[in-house]
């Protein structure tokens, strides 16, 4: 019990405002277990995006209101960690063609234009996209369930054969932590839970959003030689951008 509880509080404590006790041991192998429960880990940030997705028409706010609010409290929930490194991975695909000086621009923490840029159109098109989502039956616990199915990404990014751009830095320990199998497994059991509650739309968004992610971390081994902890943050913003694009519609 004590690696899982070790790797249950890694994922909550990394991925979420809610205050918890340190992990005693963080190696590979907690890391690997920690992302593959990060869809569980996730839950809190799903009550607030269903919570405030079903109290808003109740109290008269529009959609679009009640989805800036829900996407608000994501944000906050998750303290921006994906939006810094979307801004960041956007940053260093734009910096320079040049491996090192990429990743110099992604280590230093300042958004420039095109990272600025990429948050903001992802962040308005996580929105909009909400707030169709919202005005449908249910649409509350769609978005609720698609909030914790996009960090499955987190899974796929981390999979072993997918190299690390550099061997310091956040995600450092991550990368390669998670057996293949075990991605595959997620993925489909992601899958299932999407068609068991949106039907074929709900199957469709899960594969948008899977092959989202494979493209960006194919843009990022060619550009940068691997991963880095800023591409994960950019995997699940693009995930769950994908998700409620498709689930949308």
């Amino acid at each position: 019990m004590g690696p899982l509880l070790d790797a249950w509080r890694l994922a909550v404590g990394t991925l979420t405002a809610v205050p918890v006790a340190p992990p005693r041991t963080v190696d590979a192998r907690t890391a690997g277990r920690a992302m593959l429960l990060a869809p569980l880990a996730a839950a809190p940030l799903a009550l607030v995006v269903a919570g405030i997705g079903l109290v808003g028409p109740e109290v008269g706010l529009t959609p679009l209101v009640t989805a800036v609010l829900a996407i608000a409290g994501l944000v906050a929930g998750s303290r921006a960690l994906h939006l810094d490194g979307l801004a960041d991975t956007a940053d260093g695909l734009t910096a320079s063609y040049d491996r090192r000086r990429s990743l110099e621009v992604m280590k230093s923490g300042a958004a420039g234009p095109a990272g600025v840029a990429a948050v903001v159109l992802v962040l308005l098109l996580q929105v909009t996209a909400l707030t169709s989502v919202l005005r449908q039956d249910h649409g509350w616990l769609v978005a609720g369930v698609l909030v914790c199915l996009s960090r499955c990404s987190l899974a796929l990014a981390c999979t072993r054969g997918v190299p690390g751009a550099r061997p310091d830095g956040l995600g450092a320990t991550y990368v390669g932590s998670v057996r293949p199998l075990a991605t595959v497994s997620i993925w489909l059991g992601s899958a299932l839970v999407a068609a068991l509650l949106a039907g074929l739309p709900g199957l469709l968004a899960v594969l948008a959003a899977a092959a989202a992610v494979v493209l960006l971390l194919r843009r990022a081994v060619t550009r940068f030689g691997g991963v880095t902890g800023d591409v994960f943050g950019a995997a699940v913003e693009l995930s769950l951008a994908a998700l409620l694009v498709v689930a949308s519609a």
